[in-house]
Formats: structure tokens, C-alpha cells, sequence
């Protein structure tokens, strides 16, 4: 019987491909827990205990190279970093030697001897070499003490104390000189300066169970530690932040929650209703009883995406993880599960439990080099991974790709169909009065001489292109406060970040907390929607009255700006709707009390203004609205503004709709809704269903959908609005891509506990804001998990945050009612 993962491999058609044994040898004595080597061009194992053999990967069905010279057994292997002179090292209780392969390999040409340089003698029971990024310094952890050996000389330069357990790795910190960082059996990381033989960080006890493997990430100046119940720890070494723990995670839950449910998904469109059961069945049983030890930790060098679109230069960061049960892939970017590969899934392969493992860390025609050693018998195994194969073999966004701009027209059969429909309508008597008028005399545009040209036939002028109208006349009192002469310049993609506190203001004399807040699109008012039912709108600079819109009986929960930016719409926890005109204050009530059972989450303009959208309970609603904006005295009071529902769209199985997005600013079918689920769901609204569902997000339902809507002041490339945030409490911010849906990357170190903090995406779309329990606000590159600035000056918890779309400014609400405004320095 085929087995179930092979079955799976066969729909692509990459079994036999993925992985094969390509060398098997059986020593006199078990090697289960030694330290392997392999590189690019060799993998280095001890052979009957205290042999040690090199194989050449290039040629691996040729005789290996024996090299002898310790009398007992040899505890680890390691490899220098230079190619010129290549060297190996290799340790026993008796003699630490280091062996140069190539005059290794000419001696044993020549009918002699291979020989080594013996540079430590009695060190004691050695666990882990390595060697300095120069080769000339080596690390060997013997018993709880790290020994600093000098390649060459063989003199013990300092001794590091301070485990009190077993160490069992050591890594040279390549961004910081004289560094090294250890982890032990204590459950302890230490970080020392050997040159002084100072110990310059010592971590608390990360967990109760030994630590195991350690891997340098040198592209961001990171480390991870691997433990022997599968977590994972990723510290950041960066001098601002002294050590910090970014983040903690289990691969055995990763495994469970993330991977294994794409994989039950997939056999359901694979297998018959019969097969599919005993498949979840033993898959769960599988996943139930088994541990994942790290045993190593190494870098993978290539994925099946070669270049990231989604960020120039830039590639996804993916780290082998070895285990005494398979090989995992993790992105480091979104610490998500990419690949697996399993040994007792493949019956050609001799190893079904590993004591130990080397992996080769940059792939070479997709092919990977990987060293077994058995864990309960003295085999050996050399195996070779097809990477391509084996990534996308498992690979699950094979879908029509989605995309937020519109490539194609409104169908006929579509809801938004309505309004272009209608656009039609109304332009037709135009159309004929015109036909009637112009059968006089064929003229062009402007054919008088003392007519300003419209200019059609030059370039326009990007700097007047956004500016407001200036001569609005109101009958409200709030009409000189709209006039504005500012003119709107290019938003300045390089400005630095704003991080200088320019002004903070008490909204209301008691705290109260503001529930949302968003600029307008010209980036001159911001408007805030306020637990104490009123919406007010300020200023971009904060500096005048703010203008107070009341009728709401519940707090303020969502506010959104039409294109135009004539109209505000807005909900409440009394389960209405309103328009509210900006330059009178008037509103309308469009949903009365009664109309909707559950309070509104989310509302927004949508598709150019021409509907309004509104998330519900477990629905969102599409509305076609109409303003009347005709005065007259007599009948003021009459109204005559409407509201219709076009149609209601239900999530797939969530019993309410947390969140919801869609773009406003330019033509889109798409609607990105987020449950109580925990999934979040993608609706077509041309074709009028839903395109796509990603199970389980976040760790808990997803509190907002923050997605990169630009600005009319900065350009991105298209491919740069399919990209959108999650957030959710509990849970790090994370990045999707519309067009793989998939997590791109996440971004951890603020701290979302308790309360909905918010997020925002900067016009120029390279920086993100959120809000923060710690009573202050971050901010990251879109580039880089870990923040880059933290905002500080606040005096509770930050719940709100907007970029300004004009302009290099960031404003910030907290919970009780103070507003603070950030500007680049």
C-alpha cells in the first residue's frame, strides 16, 4: 500500500525525486549524538569510532578519505570557513586535531600517511567545535567550560566558566568582534567577550529541557537556539535592543496547527470521502506521538521563489531544521512551516530516526546534501534533497492568482454593476442635447483667444493636481476653518521617519478613548470617532477647534472618508449608520436603530463612493446610497436621501465578521473580511462569491485587515497594493501577499496583550505603525521583523495610529482621549 505522503507527492509528479540515499555505510560503533560536518564539497562523519572519513559530495560513490590519528572515539567534527587552505577539525577525549583535506588528500595519492596538527591533548568529553570566521581561532566545549584554542600554536588562549551544565554549542559572532555565544544543558544562553574573558549577557533559563543546537543569522543580526523539545528562541543582538527575545515558538504546534491543516485540505481535494478519513486519522496520530528534538540548525540558501517580489533585493530567509524525525523548513520572515520532509514517509531510505545530523546550507541545482546518523543502530547515510521538488511539492496557493486592481470589467451578472449602470443612464439626455447643439459648427475644445488653454496637451502639474477647492461657501460656521491655501506637494518617498513629538492634546476633560481615527485623503483633517458617541474632526497640524459631530447613542467604532472628501460615514455601538456632511455637520441616518441586530464593526466607502460598505454580526452589507445635496428652504426637512441594500455576503462559518477592508481610493473587487473564525476571506464581488479563505491567521481572531492603499502623493509599483496586515491580540502583526496568499512576514517586539491596537501603512508603504500596552507606539521597516523606532511620551496605552497621507506625519490616540502628533525630524 502506497504510503499516504507518497500519494500526495504523486498528484505533482515529484516522487522518487524529492529525496535519495545516496551512500550508506555501517560503522562498528554508534555515532548517534556526535557532532557531523558537511559542506559544499565534502561531509565529514567519525567511522568505527575513532576514524575519521570524508566524503567528497561531488563524487559521493567514491572512496571516501580515511584519516587516523585518535585513539578513542571522536565526539565532533567541524569545518573551517575558508576555502584556501580547507580545513576539518575533529575531537575525542584524547586529542583535538585539525587536518588540512588537501595535502590530506596529495599524501594519500602518494602511498603515505595523512597527518594532522594535534592542538589540544586531555580536553575531557568534547560536544561541539568551531571554527572563528578566520580559521584562526577555535571554540571547544568541553564539559561546562568553553576552551579558546588557537589554530595554529594549539595554546589555550582563555577558559570561559559559568554553565553549570553540559555545554553543547558554541558559535563566533560574526557582526561583532571577540563575541561568543553559548547554550547548554542548563537551559542558560551566555554571550562573552573572549578576548577579555568576560561575560557580557547571561540569560534566564529558557526552558527546563537541555539546550541544543545554535545558529548564527548574520543578514539580521540574530541567533536561534534550538531545544530538545522543538522550541525555538530567536534572540536579536542588536545593540539597542541588549539581547532581546523576539520571539518563542514550538515546531510540534507549528507543525499541528499550520502545516498539517494544509495538508488535510489538500487530500480532501485529492482522495475519495473514504481515504480522506483514515488520512486525518493518521496524520493526527502521527502528529500526537511525536517529538522534535533540533538536533541542528542551517541556513538554506535557496527557495522556490528566487527572487521576492514583494520586496526588491530581497529574499525569503528559510533555515533547515534538523530533528530525530525529519527535516523542517521555517521562513524566518513569517515563521511558518514551508516544507517538510519526514524520513518514515519514504521507504527508500535506510535512517527512520535520527541521533544526529549536518546539513549542507547552500543548495547546488536545487540539490541538498544532508548527514544521517542512526539512533538506535550504527548506520550512516549520506542523502540528497531535491529542494525544488520537495518545496513544491508541498506548496498550496496553487490558485488563480488574485489581485486587488481590477483587470477586466464589471460583469453584467456583478452587484457593482448597478452603478455603472446608472452612470449610463444619466449621461444620455447630456449626450443628446450635446449632438443637437454641436450639429452648428465642428469647433475644437477651447477655440476662443481669450480662453486659458485647459492644458490637455502638456503634462499636468502634480503640484496643483490635489489641491482643495478653496472657495466652498457654507452656511456653518466651520466654512472658514475649511478654507485652506496649502498646496499639497509630493510626498517625499526618502523623508526620515516621523519620530519627533510635535504636539499632544486631552481630547475631552475626562478620558475617554478614542475607538478610530483616519485623515482624510488630502492628509488636511483628521477625523476621530470617540467612546463618549461624537466624532470629531481636527486639523492635520491639530492646532484650531476641533469641529464636534454628535447623534450617535453608542461609542463611535469605525469613520471613513469618501474620495471626495465631502462626506464622513460612520458607525456605533447603538447599531446605526450616519453620513455626516463635512461642511455643514448635518447627518443622515442611513441604518436606524432596528435595521441591524449586532453593531457594526466596520464601515467604509467603497468603489469610488458609489457604495457603502458595513460589516455586521456575521455579514457585510453592500449599499447603493444617494445624497441630495439640492437646498430648499421649504422642503429642508423633507427627506430625500436613500439608502438600498444591494446584498449581504455571509463568512464561511464564522459567527461574526471582526474585520473588514476594502480599496476606496481606486477601482477594486475585492473585500477582505476577517471572523471569529480566525480565517480570514477573500470576496470577488464581480464574480459575486468568495475567491479564497486562509484558515487560522492568527492565534485568535484578527481585530483589524490594514492594507497599503498608497496615497495620491506617492507612487508604489501596482504590484505593492496586493500587500496587507493582520493584527490580532496576542499575536504578532503579520504581512500577506493577495497574489499567494500567504504570510510574507512577521513583526514582533510590541506588546498587544490586552487591548485592539491598530495599525497603519505609510503612504510611500516602507514603514509600519502600531499601537502598543506599553504605552508606546512603534514602528518597523517593511523589510525587518524587529521595530526600528519606539515612540515614547504617552501615558496609556496606544490604540490608534495614522500615517498622514500628504505629508511625514504620524498621529497617535490613546486609551484615555490624548492625541499626539509625530513629525520627521
Amino acid at each position: 500500500m502506497e504510503d499516504s505522503e507518497d500519494a500526495c507527492y504523486n498528484k505533482f509528479g515529484y516522487a522518487g525525486n524529492i529525496v535519495q540515499e545516496r551512500y550508506l555505510i555501517e560503522s562498528k560503533e554508534s555515532a548517534s549524538h556526535v557532532q557531523l560536518a558537511c559542506s559544499r564539497h565534502y561531509c565529514a562523519f567519525p567511522l568505527n569510532g575513532n576514524e575519521l572519513c570524508i566524503w567528497n559530495t561531488n563524487n559521493p560513490f567514491h572512496q571516501p578519505l580515511h584519516l587516523l590519528g585518535h585513539h578513542q572515539s571522536i565526539t565532533a567534527v567541524t569545518f573551517g570557513n575558508r576555502v584556501n587552505p580547507f580545513l576539518v577539525c575533529s575531537a575525542s577525549c584524547d586529542y583535538v586535531i585539525i587536518w588540512n583535506l588537501v595535502d590530506c588528500a596529495e599524501r594519500v595519492l602518494k602511498g603515505l600517511t595523512p597527518r594532522g596538527n594535534v592542538i589540544g591533548t586531555l580536553l575531557g568529553m568534547v560536544l561541539y567545535l568551531r571554527f572563528s570566521p578566520d580559521d584562526r581561532i577555535i571554540a571547544v566545549c568541553a564539559g561546562q567550560k568553553i576552551l579558546v584554542l588557537d589554530a595554529k600554536l594549539g595554546t589555550v588562549l582563555i577558559e570561559l566558566k559559568g554553565h553549570v551544565g553540559t555545554v553543547t554549542a558554541a558559535e563566533f559572532c560574526t557582526w561583532r568582534t571577540n563575541i561568543i555565544i553559548s547554550v547548554s544543558e542548563d537551559g542558560s544562553l551566555k554571550v562573552w567577550d573572549y578576548f577579555a574573558g568576560l561575560l557580557l549577557y547571561n540569560s534566564r533559563v529558557l526552558t527546563a529541557h537541555p539546550l541544543l543546537s545554535l545558529f548564527i543569522d548574520e543578514e539580521k543580526e540574530q541567533f536561534i537556539i534550538g531545544s530538545a523539545d522543538g522550541q525555538l528562541f530567536i534572540f536579536n543582538s542588536i545593540s539597542e535592543h541588549r539581547y532581546r527575545c523576539v520571539t518563542q515558538f514550538d515546531l510540534g504546534k507549528i507543525q499541528e496547527i499550520i502545516f498539517f491543516n494544509k495538508r488535510i485540505n489538500l487530500a480532501q481535494h485529492t482522495q475519495t470521502e473514504e481515504s480522506q478519513f483514515s488520512y486525518t486519522n493518521e496524520l493526527i496520530k502521527g502528529r500526537a506521538e511525536t517529538t522534535f528534538p533540533i538536533l541542528r540548525i542551517e541556513r538554506c540558501a535557496q527557495s522556490v521563489n528566487e527572487e521576492c517580489e514583494f520586496f526588491p533585493a530581497a529574499k525569503p530567509r528559510c533555515v533547515w531544521i534538523g530533528s530525530s524525525t525529519g527535516l523542517f523548513i521555517i521562513n524566518l520572515d513569517t515563521l511558518e512551516l514551508e516544507s517538510v520532509l519526514h524520513f518514515k514517509d519514504f521507504s527508500n531510505l535506510s535512517i527512520k530516526v535520527a541521533g544526529s545530523c549536518a546539513i549542507m546550507s547552500k543548495a547546488a541545482n536545487h540539490k541538498v546534501f544532508c548527514l544521517l546518523t542512526s539512533l538506535f543502530g550504527n548506520q550512516i547515510a549520506l542523502l540528497e534533497i531535491n529542494l525544488l521538488a520537495l518545496m513544491l511539492s508541498q506548496r498550496h496557493d496553487m490558485r488563480e492568482t488574485l489581485s486587488v486592481i481590477a483587470s477586466s470589467c464589471v460583469l453584467s451578472t456583478s452587484p457593482l454593476y448597478v452603478a455603472n449602470l446608472k452612470k449610463k443612464k444619466t449621461n444620455l439626455p447630456s449626450q443628446k442635447k450635446c449632438a443637437i447643439k454641436c450639429t452648428i459648427k465642428d469647433q475644437p475644445l477651447v477655440f476662443h483667444n481669450k480662453v486659458i488653454s485647459s492644458g490637455y496637451t502638456s503634462a499636468p502639474h502634480r503640484g496643483t493636481m490635489f489641491s482643495p477647492k478653496t472657495n466652498i461657501k457654507t452656511n456653518s460656521e466651520r466654512s472658514s476653518e475649511l478654507k485652506c491655501h496649502f498646496k499639497c506637494k509630493d510626498y517625499p518617498l526618502e523623508s526620515p521617519v516621523p519620530t519627533k513629538l510635535s504636539r499632544q492634546l486631552s481630547i475631552t476633560h475626562k478620558p475617554t478613548a478614542v475607538c478610530c481615527l483616519q485623515y482624510s485623503g488630502d492628509g488636511l483633517h483628521l477625523a476621530c470617532g470617540l467612546a463618549d458617541h461624537s466624532l470629531l474632526v481636527f486639523n492635520s497640524s491639530l492646532t484650531s477647534v476641533p469641529t464636534v459631530f454628535q447623534g450617535h447613542d453608542g461609542a463611535v467604532t469605525s469613520v471613513g472618508w469618501s474620495h471626495d472628501r465631502k462626506w464622513l460615514v460612520s458607525a456605533s455601538e447603538d447599531k446605526t449608520l450616519r453620513i455626516w456632511s463635512v461642511n455643514t455637520t448635518e447627518s443622515t441616518v442611513f441604518l436606524g436603530q432596528g435595521a441591524l441586530s449586532k453593531p457594526v464593526r466596520v464601515t467604509q466607502f467603497y468603489y469610488m463612493d458609489a457604495f457603502i460598505l458595513l460589516c455586521s454580526g456575521p455579514e457585510f452589507h453592500l449599499l447603493k446610497y444617494h445624497m441630495d445635496t439640492h437646498k430648499d428652504e421649504i422642503k429642508r426637512y423633507k427627506q430625500k436621501n436613500k439608502a438600498k441594500l444591494v446584498k449581504k455576503y455571509s463568512m464561511t462559518s464564522a459567527v461574526e465578521i471582526t474585520s473588514l477592508s476594502a480599496i476606496n481610493d481606486f477601482y477594486s473587487y475585492l473585500v477582505l473580511t476577517t471572523g471569529s473564525n480566525r480565517a480570514l476571506e477573500v470576496f470577488d464581488l464581480n464574480v459575486d462569491c468568495s475567491a479564497a479563505v486562509i484558515p487560522d491567521i492568527h492565534s485568535r481572531s484578527a481585530h483589524q485587515i490594514c492594507q497599503n492603499k498608497g496615497s495620491a502623493f506617492a507612487a508604489q509599483p501596482f504590484e505593492n497594493y496586493n500587500l496587507f496586515l493582520t493584527t490580532a491580540i496576542g499575536d504578532a502583526i503579520k504581512l500577506w501577499d493577495l497574489r499567494t496568499l500567504r504570510c510574507e512576514r512577521r513583526f514582533e517586539g510590541h506588546l498587544n496583550r490586552c487591548h485592539p491596537c491598530a495599525v497603519s501603512i505609510s503612504p510611500c508603504g516602507r514603514y509600519i505603525a502600531c499601537g502598543s500596552d506599553d504605552k508606546h507606539a512603534y514602528i518597523y521597516e517593511m523589510g525587518f521583523s524587529s521595530f526600528t523606532h519606539r515612540l515614547t511620551r504617552h501615558t496609556e496605552t496606544v490604540i490608534n495610529v495614522a500615517f498622514n497621507p500628504s505629508k511625514p506625519q504620524l498621529a497617535t490616540a490613546t486609551l484615555d482621549g490624548k492625541l499626539q502628533l509625530f513629525l520627521a525630524e
